[in-house]
């Protein structure tokens, strides 16, 4: 998938009307893309929209700069709902996730939500998902490109089993609010007091009366909710938000907080030739819990000491000039040892960074390594992972 900041650059410039979409530029108006229930709001926000994941999406309002900052400062909104949703009921639900999933969700306890992978048999990853369970059921949260591949595969691996595979993505909508200011934002909005739950967690509760998820998680870096509600009541829950002080954002800033956060991107760190040890995903891999799809591939991999297989490593470069997705990483002497993934300036932290893949023997941190931005060579040092935590 074509990098966050090539559409920036397209809604800051484009005046072709020319859309970028899964590494191709295609006129508007050859492809339909789905629009989320709270398309026409974007619109009359003064939202610049572009393709993502299938789904025309809100890329920035104002400023990614501004709504960037919004976010790790006070409190920002993200229409996420053209990330698919699912649910899992029947005797067999949990075996079916035991399956494919590289996490345990046999330990886990109603209310809980967990990370993790779903793999192809070579240890590939398909997609990274999240896990809840609730009493009688459980839910997953899908990539918006990846749906129609992980739907395959979760019902070519559920036949001859008790389990329905029920989906949510097209009548319900998905907000995350996200900044230190998420829960005062959010305190009195629902049903319950949702204040109460911890980091990875997750209850059943309404909006208006009418039922409502709401999760203690999201993809900043931040504190915060990820809500569904019913599609009906989209647009007056954002109302409500933005009546409460939060500020719509654009998928450009969510980029550059996930990349401040080192959070992985599917289609950039992730793919189905990255196995969950050179992407540092080993702690969402339970080898022990038993079989499932791809383990054998993925314990090989964690028993691997071959220093020239690739990881994933975070870079920050010299000055403020971004090194974008397929920028080649070098070593001193000017040998390509791999690509950058994901990069750009991020406005918080006042600098350039990246993350990509190299061999494991230059990973070090500390070590210095050379980009190549459009033939300009600009030194980097590899850093730990992430390159923003928040303090509380």
């Amino acid at each position: 998938m074509v990098g966050i900041a090539k559409l920036i650059a397209w809604a800051d410039s484009n005046a072709e009307g020319r859309l970028f979409l899964f590494d191709d530029v295609v006129p508007r108006g050859r492809m339909a893309h789905r629009r989320t229930v709270l398309f026409q709001w974007h619109v009359d926000h003064a939202a610049r929209t572009v393709p993502f994941g299938g789904w025309e999406m809100p890329v920035q309002y104002a400023s990614v700069i501004e709504e960037h900052k919004t976010v790790r400062s006070a409190v920002g909104f993200f229409d996420v709902s053209h990330m698919a949703r699912l649910t899992f009921v029947g005797a067999d639900a949990e075996a079916l996730l035991e399956k494919v999933f590289t996490n345990s969700v046999a330990t886990m306890k109603p209310g809980q939500v967990r990370y993790g992978l779903i793999c192809n048999q070579d240890g590939g990853i398909l997609d990274d998902v999240l896990v809840t369970r609730f009493d009688n059921e459980f839910a997953m949260c899908v990539n918006a490109g990846n749906r129609q591949t992980i739907l395959g595969w979760l019902h070519t691996f559920a036949v001859g089993m008790e389990v329905t595979i029920q989906e949510q993505t097209f009548t319900t909508a998905m907000i995350a609010v996200q900044g230190p200011k998420a829960v005062e934002t959010v305190k009195g909005l629902l049903g319950d007091d949702v204040s109460a739950l911890k980091y990875y967690t997750a209850m059943r509760t309404t909006y208006a009366g009418q039922p409502c998820i709401a999760s203690r998680t999201g993809y900043t870096g931040e504190d915060g909710f990820e809500l569904i509600v019913p599609g009906s009541q989209a647009v007056a829950f954002v109302d409500e938000l933005v009546s409460r002080g939060a500020k719509p954002c654009g998928l450009g800033a969510r980029d550059t907080l996930r990349l401040e956060a080192a959070m992985p991107l599917y289609g950039h760190e992730l793919n189905d030739t990255i196995d969950p040890i050179q992407a540092g995903l080993a702690w969402a891999v339970k080898l022990e819990k038993g079989e499932f799809l791809g383990r054998d591939a993925i314990r090989l991999a964690s028993e691997a000491s071959d220093g020239f297989r690739s990881t994933r490593i975070g870079l920050q470069l010299e000055g403020n000039r971004a090194a974008r997705e397929g920028s080649g990483i070098q070593n001193a002497a000017g040998e390509p040892l791999g690509k950058v993934t994901s990069g750009s300036y991020v406005p918080w932290l006042d600098r350039s960074i990246a993350m990509g893949y190299v061999p494991a023997e230059h990973a070090a941190i500390g070590n210095t390594l050379n980009i190549d931005i459009r033939g300009s060579i600009v030194p980097a040092v590899v850093v730990a992972l992430p390159f923003y935590k928040r303090s509380a």
